[in-house]
Parts: structure tokens; C-alpha cells; sequence
């Protein structure tokens, strides 16, 4: 990389503005990917703690089967629990209202279920089991009271950071959460079946009008989940293929421009596989660099916007990001090597000259 480390140190000037425009626009992909992950969280991370290998809904009439929607009654959960290879069924309704607490009010999720496994469980219909972010927004502790649908619980316990559609869980048992559903004009139904075993999955599904999925695969029944994600994934794709581009652009007017060198190393016996691997080890420092530093500055802001902004802060949302810009960066960096490939070793002799 005898020419390439020359480059870098004679032009210093471009390098670093090719490495500062792939650092912008790495922070720009991963505060993208950061926020996406903690409006992921705190739509889902509720749905995805449920105790269950499937989860099971039953569709509104020929529409797709949603959470919203979803009412399995007490034949269908009978059902499951009968058949073949089922080893638990958990019914988990779910209602979103308003909580009064001691110190405030505000939208919450209730979640009534009997789960020790789960990370809320209410122990009894006059007990309450907050989440971390409940507690908060209702300013409520341990041994509190909360107010539901006109209806006092008293907490029992305060949980884990668990949300639905961007409310935080309350967990209540079983029958007080059929309570409050008719008090509020439903039907008492369980919303959905977190069902664990080996059975028939689609026969069992089949027979019984239901639909079976795994937590990560049912996240599709929540319309704003998909939403969310998709246009936040379309911009990150954007970026993605941007980057590629600048980059690929960058190193094909640069390689152009030392033509000639490249031939007078052909000239001299330089092999083409060594000049290809010189050009893209160039790329590969410029792209390290400027994504390293583009990754740097997006923990150190995400870690400041962590409490104002629903952002997560992980390997998946900040290294991910960052081997997948290196390989594109140098996959854009590999269209410009057809000069290095193509290049003429007269031309340095002054054959076309």
C-alpha cells in the first residue's frame, strides 16, 4: 500500500473531506437506527416479553388478524388447551385506558394475565403491577394506590421499562382485567393465547379460526409497528445506498486522476491483484475512519438524547450500521478500479502522448 499511504498523506485535505461527509452520514444512519430501535421498544417490547413459544390471535371476520381486533373466546382457549402437544396457555388481555396516580394521570396498557414468568404479574385483583415507565408517568411507588376506570388498585410492584403502542404496561390479574374491559364496553375476552408446546401449529390454527405465530413474526398484527418501521427503514435504506454512492464516486474521480501512476507501476511489474488490493485498502482506511468517528459521535449524543428521545443504544443500532457501511463504501469504491484493471502500461512510455 506503498502509493496509497503516499495519497493519504499528500491529500490530506480530500481524504478527510471524502472521511468527514461517510462520518455524517454515519451518524446520521445510526441515530436513524437508533430511534427506530426505541420506537420499536416502546411499541413492542410488551408483546415480545409475553411467556409463549406462539402467539395466538383470532381474525375479525376475513380481515388479518390484529391485537386491536383480536377476542378469543373462552371455547377457543378450551381448544388450545385441550390439544395435542400443548403444554401452556397463558390468555393475556389487553385494554388501553388512563391511570390516576399519586402524582399524575395518563394513557397506560393494561395487560391482565396470570404469569409468574412475565416480567409484571399482579398477584391479586386488588393489586397492581406497574412498569418502570408507568410508575413514572402515574408518580407512583410500591404500596400506592392507582385509579382504573374508576376502579383503586393498589401497587404491588414496579417492574421492568415494558410498553404497548407507546403506553406503559399496567398488569393486572386475570379477572380484575375482565372487570375493567366490560365496566369499559367490552366483552371480557382475552386478546390473545401466549400458547408453549410442539403441537400442529397451522392444523391446531386451522381448526380452530385462529391464527399462530412467534412474538417476533406477530409484531406484524400491530399496524402502527409497521408503519413506524417501514418508513424509518426506507430512510435508512436511503442513506445506505447514498453512501455507496458518494464514496464510489469519490474514488472513481481519484483513481482517474492518478491513471498515469497506476500505469507507470504496471510499467515497472506491479501486478494488477496488487494495485487493486493498494485502491481498496485506501478506501478501507478512509471508510474505517470516517465511520468509526461517525459511530463514536453517535453514542456519545444518543447516550444524551436517551432521555428525552425514545432512542436505544446497542451493537445492533451502532456496529451493524457500521460494518454495513464499510462494505458498501468499499463496494462503491470497487466500481472505480476498472481504471487500475484497464489501465495501459505504454501509456506511461508516452505512447498516446
Amino acid at each position: 500500500m506503498y502509493v496509497a499511504w503516499r495519497d493519504l498523506r499528500f491529500a490530506r485535505g480530500r481524504f478527510a473531506l471524502i472521511g468527514a461527509v461517510v462520518a455524517l452520514i454515519t451518524l446520521l444512519v445510526g441515530f436513524l437506527a437508533g430511534l427506530t430501535g426505541g420506537l420499536a421498544a416502546q411499541n413492542v417490547s410488551a408483546v415480545l416479553a409475553l411467556p409463549g413459544d406462539r402467539l395466538v390471535l383470532q381474525p375479525a371476520g376475513n380481515a388479518a388478524a390484529t391485537f386491536g381486533e383480536s377476542a378469543i373466546d373462552d371455547a377457543t382457549v378450551a381448544a388450545w388447551r385441550d390439544a395435542p402437544g400443548v403444554t401452556g396457555v397463558v390468555p393475556v388481555g389487553i385494554l388501553q385506558s388512563r391511570a390516576e396516580g399519586p402524582g399524575a394521570s395518563g394513557a397506560v396498557a393494561l395487560f391482565g394475565l396470570d404469569a409468574p414468568s412475565f416480567a409484571l404479574n399482579a398477584p391479586s385483583d386488588g393489586e397492581a403491577a406497574l412498569s418502570a415507565g408507568a410508575a413514572t408517568t402515574l408518580g407512583a411507588a410500591v404500596g400506592d394506590d392507582v385509579t382504573i376506570a374508576g376502579e383503586t388498585f393498589r401497587v404491588a410492584s414496579v417492574g421492568d421499562d415494558l410498553s404497548y403502542s407507546h403506553t406503559p404496561v399496567v398488569a393486572l390479574s386475570p379477572s380484575a382485567w375482565k372487570s375493567l374491559d366490560e365496566r369499559l364496553g367490552g366483552t371480557g375476552a382475552a386478546t390473545v393465547l401466549a400458547v408453549s408446546g410442539t403441537p400442529a401449529w397451522d392444523d391446531l390454527a386451522q381448526s380452530t379460526g385462529t391464527t399462530a405465530s412467534s412474538p417476533l413474526a406477530s409484531l406484524s398484527a400491530l399496524p402502527t409497528f409497521r408503519s413506524e418501521i417501514g418508513s424509518l427503514g426506507l430512510m435508512i435504506a436511503m442513506l445506505f445506498g447514498v453512501s455507496a454512492l458518494v464514496v464510489g464516486a469519490f474514488f472513481t474521480v481519484w483513481t482517474m486522476q492518478r491513471a498515469g501512476d497506476v500505469a507507470v507501476l504496471k510499467a515497472l511489474g506491479a501486478s494488477t491483484p496488487a494495485l487493486v488490493r493498494d485502491a481498496l485498502g485506501q478506501a478501507l482506511v478512509v471508510l474505517v475512519a470516517g465511520v468509526g468517528v461517525g459511530i463514536a459521535l453517535t453514542a456519545i449524543l444518543g447516550a444524551l438524547a436517551g432521555t428525552a428521545l425514545p432512542f436505544l443504544l446497542s451493537p445492533l443500532t451502532t456496529l451493524a450500521p457500521a460494518a454495513v457501511m464499510i462494505a458498501l463504501g468499499l463496494a462503491g469504491a470497487a466500481v472505480s478500479l476498472r481504471t487500475v484493471t484497464s489501465s495501459d502500461p505504454l501509456t506511461a512510455l508516452g505512447s498516446t502522448r
